[in-house]
């Protein structure tokens, strides 16, 4: 009888919670005797300020990632609404945070590392966006700040990360890897799965960026860290670097391979245009240099073919698998006004034909008198055109089928015959 009443009571109060506008912030921890009292201290004294903001009730979920110091002994010492949960073995930063969003009984969740580096003084600042329903994720940009004393490593680090998903993504972003974040508990069924690891960050800014939701950067400022760092910086950034281009990959692979794809083509056509340039200055051989720059340049130009059509065909194949529209696209605004396998085929059809010509031109001319010295450039050529145009042909081939696929999915998903 008395677990009945127990059970009810819980039920009764994890209901109320839900009613209230609230903030769990999680934290993170492993091994941070040193610097999670003050981090704890400085999370409690923004009680009032949050208050203010609109935030009517708070939580702190400590989890502790296995620590082997005194960081639990230190973390029982501050009472509600602070609260411990412990993992039995270390099993990652990214694993105790999702516990920590597991366990949260609030709307609005948001963490930060336990390092005393980031300003808990700044979480009424990032819950504002999702107050004014102005966004669904408010990240706490440490690069954005004017007050930062992230290392450098570090600082050039993120540097490039943010760049590279900017351009992967389409959209600006000054800070992928924060450690400092605000987001509604609703937005994780399509974040999710977040990794095990550091990498939770980076996966989720990525996510982010192609599912439909909203991100605003907030400004904050970083600081040094208490004790020593986890992180290590060649391993974690080769980490991060994968995780950035894998995640996007499983959205919009053409942005990936289309771009790649694309310098490939433009390198070839960019020496197609210097030996056009030669020629007309009377010159009618070429040197070591430019016979590699050729052979070269028939390579890029069929591999950046080949890389272009697979990514457009693949993002069909990736939209199958995804139950919700997602931001798809090699440009942020379409070039062309129809789909672009509908240009391939004619493309693909020229190619062959053009190649098949020259090469039937030169197959002539060497009856005639003219020696492979002077024919191999224009073989090189016939074949590199040959090969993009069964490229592009078999690209259009399989993205019609994929694409009436996915209209049938769709069909289906709506509730059409």
């Amino acid at each position: 009888m008395p677990t009945a009443v127990a059970s009810s009571f819980e039920h009764t109060a994890e209901q109320a919670a839900s009613r209230v506008l609230g903030l769990s912030v999680c934290i993170p921890v492993y091994n941070e005797a040193d610097a999670i009292a003050e981090t704890l201290t400085r999370c409690l004294a923004c009680e009032s300020l949050l208050r203010q903001a609109g935030i009517g009730a708070f939580e702190v979920i400590v989890v502790d990632d296995g620590s082997r110091d005194d960081t639990v002994e230190r973390v029982r010492q501050f009472p509600f609404p602070v609260r411990l949960i412990q993992h039995v073995k270390n099993r990652g930063y990214g694993a105790a945070l999702k516990t920590g969003f597991s366990a949260a009984k609030y709307d609005l969740v948001g963490f930060l590392d336990a390092d005393a580096t980031y300003p808990p003084e700044f979480f009424p600042a990032l819950c504002k966006p999702l107050l004014d329903d102005e966004a669904d994720l408010v990240v706490g940009s440490r690069m954005a700040g004017a007050d930062s004393r992230m290392p450098m490593t570090r600082r050039v680090g993120n540097t490039l990360f943010a760049h590279l998903l900017t351009i992967i993504g389409r959209t600006s972003v000054s800070d992928t890897a924060s450690g400092m974040r605000v987001f509604r508990k609703s937005a994780l069924d399509v974040l999710s799965p977040l990794p095990d690891g550091l990498n939770l960050t980076p996966v989720m800014s990525t996510r982010a960026l192609h599912e439909d939701i909203r991100v605003v950067e907030v400004p904050i400022s970083y600081e040094e860290r208490v004790g020593r760092s986890h992180l290590n910086v060649m391993r974690d950034g080769v980490r991060f670097l994968e995780t950035i281009i894998w995640t996007a990959m499983t959205y919009n692979p053409v942005r990936i391979l289309g771009l790649a794809g694309l310098a490939g083509i433009g390198l070839a056509l960019a020496v197609a245009l210097t030996l056009l340039v030669l020629r007309l200055q009377g010159v009618t051989t070429l040197g070591p240099t430019g016979i590699f720059a050729v052979f070269a340049a028939v390579i890029c130009g069929a591999a950046g073919t080949s890389l272009f059509a697979l990514g457009a065909s693949f993002n069909y194949l990736v939209s199958l698998f995804h139950r919700r529209p997602i931001r798809q696209g090699l440009f942020r605004r379409p070039l062309f006004n129809a789909p672009i396998e509908q240009y391939f085929l004619p493309l693909g059809a020229a190619a062959v034909v053009g190649g098949l010509t020259i090469s039937i031109v030169s197959f002539a001319l060497s009856f005639r008198g003219w020696s492979f010295e002077r024919l191999w450039l224009y073989l090189s050529g016939s074949a590199m055109l040959i090969m993009i145009g069964i490229q592009l042909s078999s690209a259009w081939l399989e993205m019609s089928v994929l694409r009436e696929l996915s209209e049938r999915h769709s069909g289906r998903t709506h509730g059409r015959d």
